[in-house]
C-alpha cells in the first residue's frame, strides 16, 4: 500500500522548485531521480497546489519518464473545483489525464473538516470515490483532515471504508487543543486506519528555530531541526508515510540521509520535545504553514502566506523583515477587502483578516 516499510519519506508536490511564478521543471526531474534513486517512491498532488501547476509537473517529472510501477501517486478531490455530484467525475477524468495514468494509488477527499464533510457528503463525494476503487481507477481511498479529534471519529464511524487517514501532525501540533494531533493520531489507531504525516516540519518552521531552541536541541542531539521534526514525526506506531513538500535539491538530500537510515528518537531527545514546544509557543508567532489554500479564492490577489511570513519575521525581529514584505509579488496586506474567503480554506482556522491588519499596521 505504501512501498517499502523502511521508506516513509514521501515527496510532496505542493512546494516546488520555481523559477519566478512557474514550477522549475528541470530541477523537479532532478529531484524525482534522487528519490527513486534512493529507494523512495510515494508521491502526493492535488489538483490546485502551485496554483494548478502540479499535476502537469508531476507528469513531465515523473509519469512521462517511469514505468507506473516505479511509484505510488496520490492525488486528492478539493474545493473550489467541485459544486455538485456531477461535477466530480469530470474532475476526476481530468485528473488522471494532467498526471499522465490511468489510476491513483491513493484518492483523498480533501482538507476534511465538520462543514466540508457535509459538503462532501452531500455531493456524493465518497460513494463515487469508493465505486472508482471498485472500477480500479483508485486503489485506496483515505481522507486529509484538519479539524478536532470528535470530527475525525465522526467520519471514521460513518466510513469504516476508509484506507487511511493523513494528518497534520509535528511536535509542536501533538497537544495543541485547536490542531489536536495527538488526539486525531489516537482516534486513527483506535479505528485501525493507517496514518500519512503532513506538514511534519510545520511549513518549515520548524527547522528555523529561535537560538533558544536550537541552543536545546544542540545540547541533546546531533540532528538537525528539520531532521529532529522528521524523526518525530516517523517514531510512532502505525505512521507508514511523512510527506515533505521539498523546495530544494539541498533539502531533499537532507531528508534522504534523515530517513533514508532512520533512526527511532533517543530518551534524551524525547525529553526535550516539551520544553521545545513551550519555547515555540511563547514565541507567540502566526501558525501559518504556507499551504497557500488561501490564496485562490483572494480577490485581491494578496499572496497572504508570503505576507505573514514576513509579518513573523517582523515579529522576530528580523532586520530585513520590512524588505522581504515589499519583495512579495502580489497585493499589500492592506488591500484586503475583508470578505472572509481566505479563512473558509484555511486548514489552521486563522483568523486571517485580522492577521493582515496588523501586518498592514507593521509595514505601513
Amino acid at each position: 500500500m505504501f512501498g517499502a516499510p523502511d521508506k516513509k519519506l514521501g515527496f510532496g508536490f505542493m512546494r516546488l522548485p520555481m523559477r519566478g511564478d512557474q514550477v522549475d521543471v528541470e530541477t523537479t526531474c532532478r529531484m524525482v531521480d534522487e528519490f527513486l534513486a534512493a529507494g523512495f517512491c510515494y508521491f502526493d498532488t492535488a489538483h490546485g497546489y502551485h496554483d494548478g501547476q502540479s499535476e502537469a509537473a508531476l507528469k513531465e517529472a515523473l509519469t512521462s519518464r517511469y514505468p507506473r510501477e516505479k511509484y505510488i501517486l496520490a492525488d486528492k478531490l478539493s474545493p473550489p473545483f467541485f459544486k455538485t455530484e456531477a461535477d466530480i467525475l469530470p474532475l476526476f477524468e481530468s485528473q488522471l489525464a494532467a498526471c499522465g495514468v490511468e489510476y491513483f494509488d491513493m484518492y483523498l477527499m480533501h482538507a476534511q473538516s465538520a462543514g466540508r464533510f457535509e459538503f462532501y457528503k452531500s455531493c456524493r463525494a465518497y460513494e463515487t470515490a469508493f465505486r472508482s476503487k471498485e472500477e480500479g481507477r483508485v486503489r485506496h481511498v483515505g481522507i486529509s483532515f484538519h479539524d478536532t479529534a470528535e470530527v475525525l471519529e465522526r467520519i471514521l464511524t460513518e466510513y469504516p471504508q476508509l484506507d487511511f487517514v493523513q494528518l497534520q501532525f509535528n511536535y509542536l501540533d501533538y497537544e495543541d487543543p485547536q490542531v489536536q494531533s495527538r488526539a486525531c493520531y489516537e482516534v486513527c489507531r483506535r479505528h485501525g486506519k493507517p496514518v500519512i504525516v503532513m506538514e511534519p516540519v510545520k511549513g518549515g518552521r520548524l527547522a528555523q528555530l529561535p537560538d533558544e531552541a536550537r541552543a536545546l536541541l544542540a545540547g541533546v542531539s546531533d540532528s538537525s531541526p528539520a531532521a529532529f521534526a522528521l524523526r518525530f514525526a516517523a517514531d510512532f506506531e502505525g505512521v507508514k508515510m511523512v510527506l515533505s513538500g521539498m523546495s530544494s535539491p539541498e533539502q531533499m538530500e537532507e531528508n534522504l540521509r534523515v530517513m533514508g537510515s532512520l533512526a527511532p528518537l533517543t530518551d534524551r531527545e524525547r525529553a526535550a520535545v516539551e520544553p521545545l514546544r513551550r519555547i515555540l509557543t511563547a514565541e507567540q508567532l502566526v501558525q501559518c504553514t504556507g499551504c497557500g489554500y488561501c490564496v485562490s479564492g483572494c480577490p485581491a490577489s494578496i499572496r497572504i502566506p508570503d505576507r505573514l511570513a514576513a509579518y513573523n519575521a517582523r515579529l522576530r525581529g528580523a532586520p530585513d523583515a520590512a524588505a522581504r514584505n515589499a519583495a512579495v509579488q502580489g497585493g499589500e496586506p492592506s488591500a484586503c477587502v475583508g470578505c472572509g474567503e481566505c479563512e473558509k480554506s484555511c486548514p489552521q482556522k486563522l483568523p486571517i483578516r485580522r492577521l493582515l491588519a496588523l501586518a498592514a499596521r507593521e509595514f505601513a
